[in-house]
This record gives structure tokens, C-alpha cells and sequence, in this order.
């Protein structure tokens, strides 16, 4: 009999011995992907679509979780084989219907017909001789092994019950939701994949006594192929939930199971299919069953209450919108359509607020303008529900940067918010700058610390522009290099170029400010700064970003606290105090960082600076 060898760049797929081979060492691959990597090597570069797929491996007689099976065994092949799919050799997606492999090609071994049976080390379940399966049998013996596996996992689900009333579950005391999979064959519906990973995340923190890990210190790992321990590994936790939803029309069909990381084993599934309406009490549902299997349950809290459908997915295309893209401005109106679909919704609300006080914060916005919104938001938040950290939270930003920069005010709400929700990661962060703006520095790290403890991944440079604000220039520095390193992430670089300058490091401040424009999708302006730098050093980028500003000026908001910073940096005293009096006419949310930027402290003895201090209501620093 001739058993077939596929070949494939580097690897080999023996399918006599099933193993799968790397430049002639066997990789370890799970039984049921390696069953799929053959079906799929086999099919001569044909389509293979998701039906053919649940027929070979998934007998309909049996219950799996089908989509979720296949979706699982492709992500472990694609690792196996170092596969990129967004750029794959050989393993191609095709959205909708299937898989299709190429770039292989055969060999056939020279084999007895017939030949003694396993050794009982190898295949201790044998006990005869069997026949070298052919191309033909081979495709029967998977569906039969794989009929044999699904009749397990079988057991599992249905025998769940059982089992746990006769031994005890793996002990989970952390877990990671990884952001659930798209399987609507529509990009368009992302929104909603990570609406619901971020849903299910906040319902399992509130209703179980699990070390849930945030859904930005996971969302790195949203399309990474990497074994579910490694993953495990460096999120620090010994559960790892994942999933997938499709959504059809009115229809979502949402699949979730729990792995126990260490042992990369099963431990719980479930499906769920909902309509429209009921999607608002899906993560509710799910996290409240999730935390029985691991025995974290608290006493629940309230069912959640009723939300308009197309509400809330009003408010989620906003909070995509926000968290994919920054504060994009995309998102406001999303959140103004859910507040008017439904007024009552609390939630909407502190999205609405935080879009436009942020837009004013990040000189996107005009603060006359979008201060007062901000504000009214906030207080609509905490009057339809006190109860809500998140309401607190904005209620806090209005107090500290949108109405009368009342500090200690501000302070107390975000005690609250804490109060209801220790793991509120913004509170802590917001709680370290206004320390620091009082000149209470050590606190003020130590704030920021606790909010990277608890979310390490949210600001990654949080730390490092604590350290700015506290002056203490050579440790931003230091903490921001070794950030980089691991994590590039342009406001990182943006921090490091500030903590050179301060430092008189024109060089290294240059070189960290281009580097900021790269990361930040601005390479033409990098090349226009680098060139003036060469040329004038860092006077000269000093008055190309001013001139950008004028330009911006003519047809966008431009923040007179931007000028009064840049014109400071050339030493120029009336053009700096003419921007920053009408910064405070403005109510610039910039002015409380005035005493910790240090394009200032040539004013600091000047009675015209420090009257102004005085109106923001800052203690002296000076």
C-alpha cells in the first residue's frame, strides 16, 4: 500500500504515522486539528467549505459546537504552522464559505500491505494488526475517530451535571475573556463581537469573586493565533473564556467555553441564541452561569434593567468607536443616538459626557462648546442611576476639568466610583493627575501604579507620564524606554520627547518626537520636523508647529493653550501670556498641567503667571 507524505514549505504531513513534521521534528498538534490539517492537505487545493468540514469530523447525530470547533482547530493549525492570516501561505480563508490549502504536494512510501500490530506503548487501544489506511479509508477512519472524540465531548456536555456532583471542578480564581470572534462573514458587525466580550467581561467582575483581567489588557490578543497557555501566561491567570457570536438579522447565536489554562483542557461550553431583545440580558445570563461552574458566585446583582434594542446598539457602535480609535469622532453621535432612543439610559450618558469632555481635553473639541455638554451628560448619568461607577466617574471629570476645576470635589466622586467599583482602572488614573496637580507627587505615582495593577495594558505609558508630571524627568525616562521596548506605542514616544526636552536633550527629544508621528500614522510631518531640526534645531520645529496650528486655525478649533506652550518654548513671554489668558477664557482643561510643564518655569516669578495660578485655584508649586 502507498502511504501518502504532503509537503508544504518547511513542513511534512506523514500521514502514516499522523504526525506533522518541521524540517524533520514532529510538532505537537491535538488530534482534531490534525485530523482537519489532513482532510484540508488532501483536497488538492480545492475549496473546502464549513459544511464539508461538520461532516468529516462532526457527525450531525452527535451535539458539538460545530462553528466553534472549527474555528478552534483553525486557530491551532495556523499556530502549528507560524501561519499569518491576513497573510497566509497556505491555509487561505475564504469569508463565508470555507478553507482553501495550497502549495502541496506528494510522495508516496513504499509499505507492506499488511504489518504487525502496534506496539502497546505506541496505541495501547490496539491490540491487532490493521491495514495501512488508504486515501479512501483514511477519510472514513477520521470521520469514525473523530465520531468516537465528538461522542466524548458528547458525554462531557450532557454529563455535566453528574460529574460535578461526583468530583470536584479545576480551581479558576482569574480569567481572561478573549475577545469573542466574529463569525457573521460581516466586519460590520465587530462592533457588536466586542460589545459583548466588553459586556460579559464587566458582568463577570460584578457578579463573581473572579480576578477578571480588563478588556484592554486582552484585547491584544484579539486575531492572535498563540496557544491559549501562553496566553494564560502572560495575562497572569489560570482561566481563559472564549467564543464566538453570528448574528443574522434580529438573530445572535453566541457560543462561550472555559479552559483551564494550565492544562489547556475543557472545562465548561455553552450556546445561546437570542433575539434583538434579549441581548441586553446575555452577558448578564452568561457570567452569572460561568461563575457556578467556578464556584465564584456572589449574591447577583440586579437583573440588568430594560434597555431599548436599538439603544444599545446604538451606545456599543459608539463604545467600538471609542475604544478602536481613540476618541474618535465618530462615536459622539452614536452615543447622542442612544441617550435619544432612550433617555433613561444611564450608561449612554457617561458615553456621551467622557466623548465631550475628552474631545475638549485632547484639544479636538472647544471647550466652550463642549464643556457645558459635557457637563449636563454627567449630570443626567448620576441622576438615573448613583449606583453606577462609570456615572461617577464623568460626574468627577466635570468637577476637575469642565466647570469650576474644583479639585477636592472631584476627588470625593471618584472615591465613590471606586467605593462601587474597585477595579475602576479611569478612577485610579484620573485620581493620580489631580494628586500631582496639588503637588501631592508621591501619591499621585502610587495612584497610577494601582490603576497599571489593575489594568497594565490600558496606558501602558501611564506610569511614565506620572513620573512627567511629577518633574521626576530622569525616571519618566527610564520607565518609558523600558516600555517601549515591549509595548511601541506613539504617546509613549510623545512622553519620552518631552522628558528629553526638559532635560535640554534637543537630539533625543527630536529623534522620540518623530518616532511619536510615525507610530501615530504621520510620517510626511515627521520628515518636515526632521528636516527643520537639521536645519535650525528646535527653534525651527517649534515654528513649523506653530505655523501648523495657524493652519489648522483657519478651519478647525486650535487650542490657544498649544501656542502659549510653543511660543514659551522660544522664550517669547507677551505671545505666551496673550495664549494663556485666553486660555482661561476658554476654561482650558490644559491650564491645570501649567505648573508641571516646564516650557513654563521661566514665568513662575512673574506676578502676571502667578495670578493666574491663583484664578485656576492650583496651590503655588514654585
Amino acid at each position: 500500500m502507498a502511504a501518502e507524505i504532503f509537503q508544504f514549505g518547511e513542513f511534512e504531513l506523514d500521514c502514516d504515522r499522523f504526525e506533522l513534521r518541521r524540517n524533520g521534528r514532529p510538532l505537537r498538534l491535538e488530534r482534531q486539528p490534525l485530523e482537519l490539517l489532513i482532510l484540508l492537505a488532501s483536497s488538492g487545493g480545492r475549496l473546502v467549505t464549513r459544511e464539508e468540514i461538520a461532516r468529516c469530523l462532526w457527525p450531525s447525530e452527535v451535539f458539538v459546537d460545530v462553528e466553534h470547533g472549527i474555528n478552534t482547530a483553525i486557530r491551532k493549525i495556523r499556530h502549528v504552522l507560524r501561519e499569518n492570516p491576513e497573510r497566509p501561505r497556505f491555509l487561505e480563508t475564504v469569508t463565508g464559505k470555507g478553507y482553501r490549502f495550497t502549495g502541496v504536494t506528494t510522495q508516496s512510501e513504499s509499505t507492506p500491505a499488511t504489518h504487525d500490530g502496534p506496539s502497546q506503548a505506541s496505541q495501547p487501544e490496539l491490540s491487532v494488526a490493521e491495514p495501512v489506511p488508504t486515501r479512501d479509508s483514511r477519510v472514513l477512519w477520521l470521520t469514525v475517530s473523530a465520531a468516537a472524540a465528538a461522542l466524548v465531548l458528547a458525554a462531557i456536555f450532557f454529563g455535566v451535571r453528574s460529574i460535578h456532583a461526583r468530583s470536584a471542578k479545576p480551581e479558576i480564581t482569574s480569567i481572561a475573556v478573549l475577545p469573542l470572534d466574529n463569525l457573521s462573514g460581516d466586519s460590520s458587525q465587530d462592533y457588536l463581537a466586542d460589545g459583548m466580550t466588553d459586556e460579559l467581561t464587566t458582568m463577570l467582575a460584578k457578579s463573581s469573586t473572579l480576578r477578571v483581567i480588563s478588556r484592554t489588557s486582552v484585547m491584544q490578543f484579539k486575531g492572535a493565533h498563540r496557544p491559549l497557555p501562553e496566553i494564560a501566561r502572560q495575562l497572569n491567570v489560570d482561566g481563559i473564556l472564549e467564543g464566538s457570536l453570528a448574528r443574522s438579522g434580529d438573530n445572535l447565536h453566541m457560543t462561550v467555553q472555559l479552559i483551564n489554562a494550565a492544562t489547556d483542557t475543557h472545562v465548561w461550553a455553552e450556546s445561546y441564541d437570542r433575539n434583538a431583545n434579549d441581548l441586553v440580558t446575555l452577558p448578564h445570563d452568561a457570567a452569572l452561569t460561568i461563575a457556578r461552574e467556578t464556584n465564584s458566585a456572589i449574591p447577583s446583582p440586579d437583573r440588568p434593567k430594560y434597555i431599548n434594542p436599538a439603544a444599545h446598539d446604538a451606545y456599543l457602535r459608539g463604545h467600538f468607536l471609542w475604544y478602536s480609535a481613540g476618541n474618535d469622532q465618530a462615536s459622539g453621535p452614536y452615543f447622542l443616538k442612544a441617550t435619544q432612543l432612550q433617555p433613561d439610559y444611564a450608561l449612554a450618558w457617561t458615553g456621551l459626557s467622557g466623548y465631550y469632555g475628552a474631545g475638549a481635553v485632547d484639544f479636538k473639541l472647544d471647550p466652550r462648546e463642549a464643556l457645558p455638554l459635557a457637563v449636563a451628560a454627567a449630570q443626567r448619568s448620576i441622576e438615573l442611576d448613583p449606583s453606577l461607577p462609570e456615572a461617577h466617574v464623568v460626574v468627577a471629570a466635570a468637577k476637575y476639568w469642565l466647570t469650576d476645576w474644583d479639585l477636592h470635589g472631584a476627588l470625593d466622586e471618584l472615591n465613590r466610583a471606586i467605593e462601587l467599583d474597585p477595579k475602576q482602572s479611569e478612577a485610579w488614573h484620573l485620581r493620580s493627575k489631580m494628586l500631582i496637580q496639588l503637588n501631592r507627587f508621591q501619591e499621585g505615582v502610587e495612584q497610577q501604579r494601582k490603576a497599571m495593577e489593575i489594568n497594565p495594558f490600558e496606558r501602558t505609558w501611564g506610569l511614565a507620564y506620572a513620573y512627567l508630571l511629577s518633574r521626576n524627568f530622569d525616571a519618566a525616562i527610564a520607565d518609558a524606554t523600558q516600555r517601549i521596548e515591549a509595548h511601541p506605542d506613539p504617546i509613549t514616544w510623545w512622553i519620552l520627547s518631552k522628558a528629553y526636552a526638559a532635560k535640554g536633550m534637543d537630539k533625543e527629544s527630536e529623534h522620540a518626537f518623530e518616532q511619536f508621528l510615525i507610530l501615530a500614522n504621520n510620517a510626511s510631518n515627521a520628515e518636515a520636523f526632521h528636516r527643520a531640526f537639521a536645519r535650525g534645531g528646535r527653534n525651527a520645529v517649534l515654528h513649523v508647529l506653530i505655523d501648523d496650528l495657524n493652519k489648522q486655525s483657519r478651519t478647525h478649533y486650535a487650542s490657544p493653550y498649544l501656542f502659549a506652550s510653543r511660543y514659551a518654548q522660544l522664550g517669547d513671554k507677551p505671545r505666551a501670556f496673550a495664549y494663556l489668558d485666553e486660555s482661561l477664557r476658554q476654561h482650558a482643561p490644559a491650564l491645570l498641567d501649567l505648573q508641571n510643564d516646564p516650557a513654563f518655569d521661566f514665568l513662575h516669578a512673574d506676578p502676571h503667571y502667578r495670578a493666574i495660578v491663583q484664578k485656576i485655584g492650583l496651590p503655588p508649586a514654585w
